[in-house]
């Protein structure tokens, strides 16, 4: 047992020194003045991201663990709070960008703080210490991976509103694999169990793991490609109020929307903005940030439409080749997969499913502030599905459920056709 709870400590130990490194090596390319920029209420600030996950540490790890624990700034919990309401008041969100103090200086001091201290109680805890908190420090790893992705997918807004468009990272991989016309991987019906219910982390939306009848159906064998996205464009989807939701529509010429957010067309040729800089479309890659409404759109105008969460979970058990997942100072772009069955599943897009974001039947949330991580936001969102070029490898599960509300497009979200068998 003693040597169960050694290896622990030391899997614990190493992942979260990996975990917090990946963090400053995503935000270390950009400049203090780069950090400080919120360009739109859902987005915050590179130097917030670095904050907050360190608040997060601290809050939940720290304080209730270390007695002897000394906090950093006690004004932090108030202005690094992100929507813990047991925790105490919070700085408004959209304000965030308003915060030219602490200085991102004074972020990396606060860093390396808490660094320090998680790394020396995790190294002197015993058995029982890490028994109690093993399952914190995994949420808290998993939080900030998930931070890491927020922050690639908020600088690369903040960015794309400079009149010169900067990368924010070195130039992209090479391009992607040629890909063929879509086909269909069809799967029987009947009932089968979703939902996680192994021995490893996961978040509590995951589960419980329960049964699901599914009718036969199809799954497209790769994401929506920009190449068949621009013919719905030139096809005037955009401009066809019967293939879009009464409440997507409306924001779709409220906003004057032509085509996904990043694109630009010049010269009849369509270019995007990247985290690379600007660069003429690659008509094999996924094409990513659209919104829900947009997704549904794109099925209606094919004739198909998008699967349930349920459909995408059981058919990702025959997933193929992965897309692209997030490697600091490598490409942070989606790139199209060659290969056979089910392309992609994982990392490329998060593909939108046609499920509303809601509880599974026997979910409670845990007690106390970290029950507030995901079920309190169970209401008027969708759920997306495979993680992706964003996205930490090794974060997401088949059983993984992200969730934006069906008007968000300036994560890298995609989508994959299902059909009826």
């Amino acid at each position: 047992m003693a040597k169960d709870f050694n290896d622990a400590r030391t899997a614990l130990l190493t992942a979260f020194e990996r975990t917090r490194q990946a963090t400053e090596a995503l935000s270390d390319p950009l400049s203090a003045e780069d950090q400080c920029v919120q360009t739109m209420p859902d987005v915050s600030p590179t130097k917030w991201h670095r904050a907050h996950t360190t608040w997060f540490w601290e809050t939940f790890l720290l304080g209730p663990n270390r007695p002897d624990y000394r906090v950093f700034d006690e004004g932090f919990c108030y202005l690094f709070n992100s929507y813990y309401e047991q925790v105490g008041e919070r700085h408004p969100r959209p304000e965030r960008g308003f915060l030219t103090r602490p200085s991102c200086a004074e972020i990396g001091d606060y860093r390396r703080h808490v660094d320090q201290a998680v790394a020396d109680f995790l190294s002197a805890a015993n058995d029982q210490e890490i028994a109690k908190t093993i399952g914190i420090v995994q949420l808290g790893i998993a939080h900030e991976q998930q931070h890491q992705e927020l922050l690639v997918t908020d600088i690369k807004h903040v960015l794309s509103r400079h009149p010169f468009g900067p990368a924010a990272y070195p130039a992209p991989l090479p391009g992607s694999a040629g890909i063929a016309e879509t086909s269909f991987v069809d799967f029987e019906g009947g009932l089968f169990e979703v939902g996680y219910d192994g021995a490893e982390f996961a978040f509590d939306n995951e589960g419980p793991r329960h049964k699901i009848w599914l009718e036969p159906f199809g799954l497209a064998d790769h994401p929506v490609t920009n190449r068949e996205y621009a013919e719905f464009i030139a096809d005037g989807g955009y401009e066809t109020a019967t293939l879009w939701l009464s409440d997507g529509w409306a924001r779709t010429q409220e906003d004057r929307r032509r085509a996904p957010l990043y694109w630009r067309e010049q010269d009849g040729k369509w270019f995007e903005f990247t985290l690379h800089g600007a660069q003429e479309i690659d008509p094999d890659a996924p094409v990513s940030h659209l919104d829900f409404y947009e997704a549904n759109a794109f099925a209606e105008w094919t004739g198909y439409r998008l699967p349930t969460e349920a459909e995408w979970e059981h058919a990702a058990s025959k997933a193929g080749q992965p897309g692209r997942f997030l490697d600091p100072g490598v490409s942070t772009h989606p790139a199209g997969v060659a290969g056979p069955g089910l392309r992609q599943m994982f990392g490329g897009v998060w593909e939108w499913t046609r499920s509303d974001y809601a509880p599974y039947p026997g979910f409670r949330a845990p007690e106390g502030a970290v029950g507030e991580y995901n079920g309190k936001f169970m209401c008027g969102q969708y759920v997306l599905r495979g993680g992706s070029c964003a996205t930490p490898e090794g974060h997401v599960r088949r059983t993984y459920r992200n969730f934006f509300p069906p008007n968000a497009r300036w994560q890298f979200s995609g989508l994959r056709l299902a059909r009826d068998v």
